[in-house]
């Protein structure tokens, strides 16, 4: 198929489409449908700008369609994900974006390729750095000389609380946030936000201005400050330097110096009348990383609530009262002969403490699990919605069920429905505990823990290679024995080896634990 030329193949893309459904299997390649004419390479390269590096582009101008080749599929697959509830809009136009038929894009003999090689390059330049922004954008309605790289945010329709944490999350999927300042003037909510990069304030604002954070409603409105750069002089839950972890909380000092007050012309005291952003983990330290996992969620959650704890580093927010929404997750397209309730139990205590699972008696590729609430169940859409588990790709979405119901006494459900409430495996029962601080998307890296000292290099290695996995890599942790770092030979491999070794017992009464991991080998 690939060594077909686009221009052909485009119209087998075509008839695909009359039914308007996106073609099963994946691939780094997305067709693009109903892109207005006057749209620039730039902003369809932006589209999938915040996913990975954009390896190539075509743009079919006279159809208002697009070819867009993501560096790899997990990237293609993150973006659609994300693009399903929340349809993206270019020139305020709603875009269509689905899995082509090709694997990849083969542009090198086609004509008018120049222009998108240009965009490409640019892009990719000003993302690594090596060229100054002004340039390399022209002026293909990219960045401006001197634009700012501080955004103000104005939140309309605010019906639940937003705070700094909100923000960060969903602002962080563009780029490196510096310092946040909240604040309500003329009865509003609004924020600061520095970028490190007038780019990635560019990008934000293209992708995010008149997004809802929620299902219709906290409406962002952004525009360009006229600061350069902000000053935070506390780090509390009204602003927050994440370059300067030493700042002290001020305990409800104004996090404006006056001059800088004097510039939002606010009063002197800038206060949120929310003060919902105590219930998070404290937010230390948030190592940038590049894996994105971005949700679908056309539940109660909607579009933009993202616990990217991949590129927060770390930002779940443990137990947080009044997150709307639900916490019982249909999961779906699992493989009726390899799964059971204990594996969805194990697969998803990793992002919440799971309470009930009940494989469908009449259709067992679908699943419902009841989470503790509902930041955790979307935690869990969020990391798993995507993944391949023994062979298909699960689909977890936001459930209308508020339980999971136990059958009745003497009701045949062949072992279908468990209650887990009462499991010691909960990994988050312990209110401040550190896994609060250790939720990472599935990785083909494994964190493991709680190996006894006579357990030997190999004895893991067999363990794992026992059960159906490529073992790539292994090393110990240098200063704690206890824990060790496994690299599988792919994503579904780990998934699958962390449901069967969870809690596996190694002997002299250690059971090793077995987490996804940041690192690499």
């Amino acid at each position: 198929m690939s060594n077909s030329t686009p221009a052909t193949a485009n119209g087998n893309d075509n008839k695909k489409f009359k039914g308007d459904r996106s073609p099963c299997s994946p691939s780094r390649v997305l067709h693009l449908r109903k892109i207005p004419n006057d749209v620039t390479e730039t902003e369809v390269i932006s589209l999938g700008l915040p996913f990975g590096k954009v390896t190539n582009l075509l743009m079919l101008k006279g159809k208002s369609q697009a070819f867009l080749e993501m560096a790899s599929e997990e990237a293609a697959v993150t973006m659609v994900n994300y693009y399903t509830p929340v349809t993206p809009h270019l020139r305020s136009q709603p875009v269509y974006i689905q899995y082509s038929n090709h694997r990849e894009l083969k542009t090198d003999n086609l004509p008018n390729q120049a222009r998108a090689q240009a965009a490409l390059q640019a892009v990719n330049a000003v993302q690594s750095g090596s060229l100054a922004l002004p340039a390399a954008q022209g002026n293909e309605g990219g960045v401006l000389p001197g634009q700012s790289p501080v955004l103000r945010i104005i939140v309309e329709n605010l019906f639940y609380p937003v705070s700094l944490e909100v923000l960060y999350q969903i602002f962080s999927k563009f780029g490196t946030v510096l310092r946040i300042i909240t604040f309500t003037k003329n009865n509003q909510f609004q924020a600061l936000l520095q970028y490190a990069d007038p780019l990635n304030a560019h990008y934000a604002k293209m992708a995010l201005d008149g997004q809802n954070i929620y299902n219709a409603c906290c409406t962002l409105r952004i525009d360009f400050s006229k600061l350069t750069s902000l000053n935070v002089k506390y780090n509390n839950d009204k602003s927050r330097d994440f370059t300067r972890l030493d700042l002290p909380s001020g305990d409800g000092q104004p996090s404006i110096d006056p001059t800088m007050a004097a510039a939002f012309g606010a009063p002197g005291i800038i206060s949120s009348p929310y003060a919902g952003a105590a219930g998070f983990a404290p937010a230390i330290g948030f190592p940038q990383a590049t894996g994105l996992s971005v949700p679908a969620v056309p539940g109660a959650l909607g579009p933009l609530t993202i616990t990217t704890s991949a590129v927060t580093g770390r930002m779940a927010i443990p137990g947080v009262p009044g997150v709307p929404g639900n916490s019982v997750l249909l999961v779906s397209n699992l493989n009726p002969d390899a799964i059971t309730p204990h594996g969805l139990f194990i697969l998803f205590g990793v992002y919440g403490d799971v309470q009930r699972v009940k494989i469908m008696f009449n259709k067992k590729e679908n699943a419902l699990v009841q989470m503790a609430d509902a930041n955790q169940a979307q935690l869990a859409i969020n990391h798993l919605s995507g993944q391949r588990l023994y062979g298909k790709v699960l689909r977890a979405t936001l459930s209308k069920h508020q339980s999971v119901q136990l059958p009745r006494e003497g009701q045949e459900d062949q072992g279908l429905t468990k209650d887990f409430s009462n499991s010691p495996l909960h990994r988050f029962k312990k209110p401040g505990s550190k896994n609060f601080q250790n939720i990472y998307p599935p990785s083909a890296t494994l964190h493991l823990s709680n190996i006894p000292p006579s357990v030997m290099v190999d004895d893991l290695k067999n363990l794992f290679t026992d059960a159906g996995c490529t073992v790539k890599a292994f090393k110990f942790f240098q200063k704690d024995r206890k824990m060790a770092l496994i690299q599988l030979g792919s994503v579904e491999e780990a998934i699958q080896a962390l449901i069967e070794l969870h809690n596996h017992d190694l002997g002299e009464n250690h059971h090793l634990r077995v987490s996804f991991s940041k690192s690499t080998i």
